[in-house]
This record gives structure tokens, C-alpha cells and sequence, in this order.
């Protein structure tokens, strides 16, 4: 059988569509396989096509997607490599120049992907230059009729997922902000939404699936403007009100938000999360706690109004997983910006910090804005968050030591069978990543019942995945 493999570098919404992506060619007969490519990944001649769904964020993941590139085009020589994406978005040209075995198919027209099962099925005599030569020009023979904004952007939604027992729904994608550091926004073109009956349908559908629990995920939650029809006329809906809306709706579903801007958490946003339905785990995008910093980047919001947010979502879910992304390293950021945001994350008291040292975008206005701050700088104050970051997730986990915890189990793969033992992972409510041993034999995207036995220090240290040793109850 004619084998697909894909690989996904980057954000949920990736992961989201490479799944979707997968699910074409499963429906055209072709074997999927949605896995991370290593040099010690073993070849095969039955691969046909792989799929890299890429990320621009960093100068790292452009790298990163150039090196799987290669490593793809010498470990499959008989097939076509399909890179897609942000990356792909902003470099077509540089990524078509590594070899005539490669199709581009640009980010905002991630949705031509599912033209390519038939195509490949309808092909007799399949040479893989011959082939990625007639995808790069059948692929792009429609014009994009809205130039700036993805193309039918939520075709690649699926409520069965091959790779990730927790499902995940994309509602909104793109983004209307220019923020001087970010290139996501040219990638992924401008802000566009679900519709909110659609979202329900999709939610109910990955429900009557079996699923427990469904992540909502988006680029930017702050500019979720879903359509619905109220009495006959048009309406829109922003998040909280979308929120509302489908626990209203629903009633056995968990939800889970994926990230959050710290201007949506109004009265409407906190009544939502009230419910036990939603999972007491709050990601927020925060970058800096210096407003001059925060002013330069050109974000919407002040210090202040992080502090305000945290203290809100915990007065309403107290002893919730709060969690934060920080940029550090920002053009002219001093020790004293620096230091206020050391000073943001103790006040907030982050149960994670996911720091990283700032990476120049071509094309952005960062760019060009100075002073520079050196490499070691950046990453000794990335270090710095991140060991923050480390004590409080110890501290927090050791925190529900032999408490009895809701939890959504993972699928289990064959290697973590052994001797009738199975090795489970399971993520709880609050975003815990828990271990357990047992010989008792449960099924993946469900809700159990466990206990935290004891963080697992050494292994959050090393930036594993595992986070503590938990037993079914």
C-alpha cells in the first residue's frame, strides 16, 4: 500500500490541519502516518508523498523545517515532499530551489491539500519530479480571490483524529494586529471565524465521537467574530459569548482554551469559565512585563491589565494551571524591563513561563529596531524565567499530591506494552501530564479517574513531557 506521512512543526492549529490533511488520503485508501521524522526513522519505498506543515515563529523553526526538508529528501528518494505552512507562506521560492522532488503549497492555500489524493490515485505512471512538477501547477491554477486571506481555512476540520487522542477544533484563524515582532500575521492573512452554529455542529460531532473533551484553538481568541442568525437577523458573537453558547448547548462536553489575550477576560468570559465544564487551564500571551516594551512591540494591553486578568480567571477558579509565553531579548529591552517582568511573573505567580529569547523576522518592524541585545543575554533571561518557571510547576503539582483527579487519557501506543503492563499518559483538567502504570486496560480520549502520586522533578528539569506519577482510582 502506497504510503502519506506527514509532520507537523508548530502550533496546535498545525496539528489540527495535518490531522484533517491525513484524514483525505485514509478516505482514498492510502496508509497515513503522522509521526516526527528522525534520522533513525527507517525508510521505506512504499512512501510516496510526505507532508511537512511548517511554522515561521522563529528563525529556529525555519531552520528546523530546511533540515527535515533534507532529511526527508534523502530518506524517501521515490517521494514528493509537500511543504506547506507559514514557512512555506513567506519562502516559496527558497524552499522550491532545494530540490525539483518538492511542491509548495503555500499556507493560505493549505486547503488545496485535498486535491491531492485524487490526483495521486488518477496517476498510472507515478515519477516523483514528474509529479511535484504537475502539483505545483495544478495546486496553484485557481487565483486566491481574497488575497490576504487563507482560503476555505476551516475545510480541514476533522472530528476523528489519527495521531492525538484529545480533539481539537479550529475557530478562528489569522490575525488583524501587526505586531512588530511577528510574522504570523503575513503567513496567515487576516482574522476570519467560524461560524457559531458550525462550531456546535463540529463540537457535537467530535462528542458523538467519544470524545470527552475539545480544545478550541485560534491565532488570535481576541478577535473571534462568530456569525449566527437570532431571531431572523444577523449576529455576531466574540468568544465569550461563543463560550456561553455551547455550554448552554451541550451538556456533557469539557472544553478546553488553547490561549488567551488578557483584554477577553470581561464579566462574559469569567461567567464562562465558572463552569466545571471548562477546563480550569489558562494559557496567556503576555511577552513582556515592561509597557515600554510592551509598546514597542505593539500590543494591546499594559502590565496592569495582565496582573488584572490572572487575579479575575483565579477568583472565579481558584487553584487553576496559569500559564504564560515571554519574549525575552526584545530590541532595546534593559535590565530594568527585564526585571519588571520578573516582577510580572511573581506577582501573576505563573504555574509555567514558556520563555524564549527573542528571534528576528524579516520583514517585521523589530527587525530593524535597535539596540540589539546579545544572543547570551537573551538566553541567560530566557533561563532565568524558565527556572522560575520549573520551581512553580514542581510546587504546583506537589500541590495536589493525593488528590483525586479528572483526567483524559492518551492513546497508548504498542512500545509502552510490556508484560502485560501498560504505560498510560493522561492529561488532568489542569493541564497536569501524568504517567501511570497499570495492567488494567482503558480506552484512549476518555475521562478517569486518578491520583497525583509526586511530581516528577528530574524529568521537568530536562524539559520532558511526563510531569508526575499518577494511579487510577
Amino acid at each position: 500500500m502506497n504510503t502519506v506521512r506527514i509532520e507537523t512543526l508548530g502550533c496546535k492549529l498545525n496539528q489540527i490541519e495535518s490531522e484533517s490533511a491525513g484524514r483525505y488520503f485514509l478516505d482514498c485508501g492510502f496508509d497515513v502516518k503522522i509521526q516526527n521524522i528522525t534520522s533513525k526513522t527507517p525508510a521505506d519505498d512504499s512512501t510516496v508523498i510526505c507532508i511537512l506543515n511548517t511554522c515561521t515563529v522563529t528563525q529556529k523553526a525555519e531552520q528546523k523545517a530546511r533540515r527535515i526538508i533534507r532529511l526527508l529528501l534523502k530518506k524517501y528518494q521515490n517521494a514528493v515532499i509537500i511543504v506547506t505552512g507559514c514557512y512555506a507562506q513567506l519562502s516559496k521560492d527558497e524552499i522550491l530551489a532545494i530540490d525539483k522532488r518538492i511542491c509548495v503549497v503555500e499556507g493560505q492555500i493549505k486547503s488545496r491539500l485535498s486535491l491531492v489524493p485524487q490526483l495521486l490515485k488518477n496517476n498510472s505512471s507515478f515519477n516523483p519530479v514528474d509529479f511535484a512538477k504537475e502539483l505545483n501547477h495544478k495546486i496553484h491554477e485557481p487565483v486566491l480571490q481574497q488575497p490576504g486571506i487563507a482560503e476555505d481555512t476551516f475545510k480541514f476540520s476533522t472530528s476523528s483524529f489519527i495521531a492525538h487522542s484529545r480533539a481539537s477544533l479550529k475557530i478562528q484563524d489569522g490575525c488583524n494586529n501587526s505586531c512588530s515582532f511577528c510574522a504570523i500575521h503575513f503567513a496567515r492573512g487576516k482574522s476570519v471565524s467560524l461560524d457559531v452554529d458550525e462550531v456546535l455542529k463540529r463540537v457535537l460531532e467530535i462528542e458523538k465521537n467519544g470524545n470527552d473533551e475539545v480544545v478550541l484553538t485560534t491565532i488570535n481568541i481576541a478577535q473571534y467574530r462568530g456569525k449566527i442568525i437570532n431571531n431572523g437577523k444577523e449576529d455576531y458573537y466574540n468568544f465569550s459569548e461563543l463560550l456561553l453558547y455551547l455550554l448552554e448547548k451541550t451538556s456533557k462536553i469539557h472544553f478546553r482554551i488553547s490561549s488567551l489575550y488578557p483584554e477577553i477576560v470581561d464579566e462574559k468570559f469569567l461567567e464562562a469559565i465558572k463552569n466545571e465544564r471548562v477546563c480550569p487551564h489558562f494559557h496567556l500571551s503576555v511577552q513582556s512585563g515592561s509597557d515600554r516594551i510592551l509598546l514597542l512591540m505593539n500590543r494591546k494591553y499594559s502590565a496592569n491589565d495582565v496582573i488584572s486578568a490572572c487575579k479575575k480567571i483565579r477568583t472565579v477558579r481558584n487553584n487553576c494551571f496559569l500559564a504564560c509565553d515571554i519574549i525575552t531579548g526584545f530590541p532595546g529591552e534593559t535590565d530594568d524591563d527585564f526585571n519588571k517582568t520578573l516582577e510580572l511573573c511573581t506577582e501573576c505567580d505563573f504555574n509555567w513561563i514558556h520563555a524564549f529569547p527573542f528571534s528576528e523576522r524579516k520583514g517585521t518592524k523589530a527587525f530593524e529596531l535597535k539596540p540589539k541585545i546579545p544572543q547570551s543575554v537573551r538566553q541567560e533571561r530566557a533561563k532565568i524565567l524558565t527556572d522560575f518557571a520549573i520551581k512553580n510547576k514542581i510546587k504546583y503539582i506537589n500541590g495536589f499530591k493525593n488528590q483525586i483527579m479528572n483526567a483524559v487519557l492518551e492513546t497508548v501506543k504498542p512500545s509502552l506494552i510490556h508484560n502485560g503492563f501498560i504505560k498510560y499518559h493522561a492529561v488532568t483538567e489542569n493541564f497536569i501530564h501524568c504517567e501511570i502504570v497499570s495492567d488494567k486496560n482503558y480506552p484512549a480520549c476518555k475521562t478517569v479517574k486518578i491520583k497525583i502520586k509526586c511530581a516528577l522533578e528530574q524529568t521537568i528539569k530536562k524539559g520532558g513531557d511526563m510531569e508526575a506519577l499518577a494511579e487510577f482510582c
